[in-house]
């Protein structure tokens, strides 16, 4: 328990340290973006994920130490091949901060960078747990077709419900909250290295990135949200709790596609943001027309309660009390 706790308080540690230095710096370089919710719409750091990444990065080569010098016994070429994924994803999320890569290019170079997870769970199992169902294996399918749609879909499903000060860290740090705590009760390492490094990172960012932000985490940090849960459960074959914490996100997704995916900012009056022309085009955007206008700051933990709600359904069906 002490080298999982390091392994998270590196993670924050490193992402804190490094935010505190970088805000500036992306705002001193014009790394900035305008925050549309606002009513003055002020110039804010953008990239903000490079210490999200960073972080994680730090508390999994920590990890690794461990295993090598201070006895932690995990599968070693399960976590590079998550690295190498994670790290893949990151660095496109980057390249699409600055160069704006059109979206079908972004929803696909997702696809190649899950190589390494269907190299290394060729030899491994292809079955997948679905709760009151039982055990389904799905064979060369799983390997060949489902590991890069998790990768590809997981990864731009979080970039698109985002766009709120705090909601992509807050949402993201309750579902490796929930994560941590199975990979931990089910005693798989590498599952516990993953989300607790994420964990930590997200938390650490928090501080920078909740209401009113600092610094946004771009597509470089909404991107790696999405595969590292993505790669995190399919490394530990919880495929299922994984599709549960994504609901909110599946729910938003079909919205956008049938209005063929627009942006969802909110209309600002009088301290609220209300739905533009009173038809909901996103997720955010039907909570803002239900509510007849919500505050963002409110908008925000709606959506991170909303995601806690599933955490608890995800603990309440894997953990055998």
């Amino acid at each position: 328990m002490i080298t999982y706790l390091a392994i998270f308080a590196v993670s924050f540690l490193v992402t804190f340290i490094l935010s505190h230095f970088l805000v500036p710096r992306l705002r001193r370089f014009g790394m900035t973006g305008k925050d549309m919710n606002k009513p003055d719409k002020p110039e804010v750091a953008e990239m903000g994920g490079i210490a999200i990444v960073a972080g994680f990065t730090a508390g999994a080569l920590l990890a690794i130490f461990f295993g090598t010098f201070n006895g932690l016994t995990f599968n070693l070429v399960f976590i590079l091949a998550a690295i190498i994924t994670i790290l893949s994803v990151s660095v496109m999320g980057m390249v699409d901060d600055l160069l704006d890569i059109p979206q079908w290019l972004k929803a696909l170079l997702p696809l190649f960078a899950a190589i390494p997870l269907v190299a290394v769970k060729a030899a491994g199992s292809t079955a997948v747990t679905i709760p009151f169902i039982g055990l389904i294996d799905f064979g060369i399918i799983y390997i060949i077709i489902l590991i890069p749609l998790a990768i590809a879909v997981c990864s731009n499903l979080t970039n698109m419900l985002a766009g709120f000060n705090g909601m992509e860290a807050g949402m993201g740090a309750v579902m490796f909250a929930a994560m941590s705590i199975l990979a931990i009760y089910e005693g798989s390492v590498e599952m516990s290295i993953i989300f607790l490094s994420m964990l930590g990172a997200l938390l650490a960012f928090m501080k920078f990135n909740w209401y009113p932000a600092k610094v946004f985490p771009g597509d470089v940090g909404n991107l790696t949200l999405g595969v590292a849960l993505a790669t995190g459960v399919i490394i530990g074959n919880f495929e299922s709790a994984g599709v549960i914490l994504m609901v909110p996100f599946i729910f938003d997704f079909f919205i956008k596609a049938i209005n063929r995916f627009p942006k969802t900012f909110g209309e600002y009056h009088d301290g609220k943001l209300y739905c533009p022309e009173g038809k909901a085009k996103g997720f955010v955007q039907l909570v803002m027309k239900l509510s007849n206008g919500i505050s963002e700051r409110n908008l925000v933990l709606f959506f991170i309660g909303l995601e806690a709600v599933f955490a608890v359904i995800v603990l309440a069906l894997f953990l055998k009390f």
